[in-house]
Formats: structure tokens, C-alpha cells, sequence
């Protein structure tokens, strides 16, 4: 599919998803400027046909920001965070997404919201972006497909290396600006003879790595979070000095 003018990542990226599983099951979505290792597709093809019929299953991710660190002992692991930069989904799961999530005013105030997000920082941290997707303040997809997955309870089967590195970081991209970030060209590795987890079922330490390590978490925890909210307090004060 090209496109004739720029719809903006939300809807441009969305409908090109849903023009893709109008004439396709299941398949792989590569974000630009991200390089897979062929293992990757390996991995994708034989996740696509393992976990097709399985609703609790809804994304496979190339991606892996466990710094190293092995989850259990097979292959891959199940997170809740559906890591986009490369990934493969069906037709089933993508009938999920809803790009205003109009489900969150209620759902943020149930038992299964605090259920999926028990960390208090983690909860104020998604809440905060859900009310501005919402609200329609941020142009993306991807923060919405991860409210769809999450409130209808999709795991996303995640690789125990780093299959697809984003090389795109740098002063003209979009949303990945910081060469420096440890996320930047980050290395893969080959996936090694294929095992498969005895269930499917949220590794819930692997889960809050990530959200300590790659969404900032740790730095909203105190002591960390002492000097920002400092910082932040005396530029309030110095703002509103000189007005």
C-alpha cells in the first residue's frame, strides 16, 4: 500500500495494519529503520502456526530488552508488553485494536485495570498515557494496540535474545532521537534450536524489568525519583518568578 499524503503515524500506520489483515491471516510487521535477524522469521513462522487458534496469545515480538537476562527455559517467554519494532500477529488478535480506546474510562476503574498493573508507579505511568491517548494528545497506534491487548488479556511471546535491532535512532527520526540510548542498534543473536514454554502465562519478573529499565520506572521510584521532582519544583518556582 502507498499513500498518496501523510496521515500522521496513528492512522497511517493503523489502517495500513487493517488493509494488511483484510487479505492476510496472520503475517509480520516490520517497523523502518529495523534490521531482523533471520532467525527472527524463523521464529515468527513457527510461532504463527503454533499459537494460531490460541486467543491468549496475541503477538509474537522480535524484540528483547532483558539486558541478558534468560527467562525461564525455553525459547522465548510470555510478557504483557507487545514490543512493536518487529512482530507478527494474526487476524484474530488485530480485530482487537481500538485506536480511541473507548473501553478506558470504565476499565481504568475495575478490578482487572489493577489486576494487570499491581505496580502502583507502573499504573500512574500507562494511566497518564491512556488519558492522553484518549484525549486525543498523542498520534500513535502503538499505545492504543497496547491498551486493546491488555484489556482483552493478550500475552505477547517474546524471544530470550534480541532478534530485531532499530538503527533508526538519531537527530531526523520520528521518536527515536537519542543515538546514545541503550536501546539504539542494539546487537542480536541467533535463537538456537526451537523449545517451547510448558504454558502460556506472563512472567511477571521479566515484566517488571522491563518496566524498570526500558519505560523509566525505576527512576520514578524513590530515592531515584528525589532529584527530578526536585528539579522539577524549582523550575515551577523560577517560571513563575519571572512572570
Amino acid at each position: 500500500m502507498f499513500r498518496d499524503t501523510n496521515l500522521g503515524c496513528k492512522h497511517a500506520v493503523s489502517g495500513a495494519i487493517d488493509w494488511f489483515f483484510l487479505n492476510e491471516e496472520q503475517g509480520i510487521i516490520l517497523e523502518d529503520d529495523c534490521l531482523p535477524h533471520p532467525d527472527f522469521f524463523l521464529l515468527c513462522v513457527e510461532l504463527l502456526e503454533h499459537y494460531a487458534n490460541d486467543e491468549n496469545v496475541s503477538v509474537i515480538t522480535g524484540n528483547n530488552f532483558q539486558n541478558g537476562r534468560k527467562r525461564g527455559d525455553a525459547s522465548y517467554y510470555f510478557s504483557k508488553y507487545n514490543h512493536c519494532w518487529g512482530w507478527a500477529t494474526w487476524r484474530r488478535a488485530w480485530a482487537l485494536y481500538e485506536g480511541t480506546i473507548p473501553f478506558w474510562c470504565e476499565w481504568s476503574q475495575s478490578g482487572d485495570w489493577i489486576e494487570k498493573t499491581p505496580d502502583p508507579v507502573e499504573r500512574r505511568y500507562w494511566a497518564r498515557i491512556f488519558d492522553r491517548v484518549q484525549a486525543g494528545e498523542i498520534d500513535s497506534w502503538a499505545y492504543p494496540w497496547t491498551a486493546s491487548v491488555w484489556h482483552k488479556g493478550g500475552l505477547t511471546a517474546t524471544p530470550n535474545v534480541n532478534l530485531v535491532s532499530n538503527i533508526g535512532f538519531g537527530p531526523d527520526s520520528t521518536h527515536t532521537a537519542s543515538v546514545d540510548s541503550p536501546l539504539a542498534a542494539m546487537a542480536t543473536a541467533p535463537l538456537g534450536e526451537l523449545v517451547h514454554p510448558d504454558a502460556v502465562a506472563q512472567d511477571i519478573a521479566a515484566d517488571r524489568y522491563v518496566f524498570n529499565h526500558t519505560f523509566g520506572g525505576k527512576a520514578q521510584r524513590f530515592p531515584w525519583s528525589v532529584p527530578r521532582r526536585a528539579a522539577g519544583f524549582l523550575y515551577r518556582r523560577l517560571k513563575r518568578s519571572r512572570t
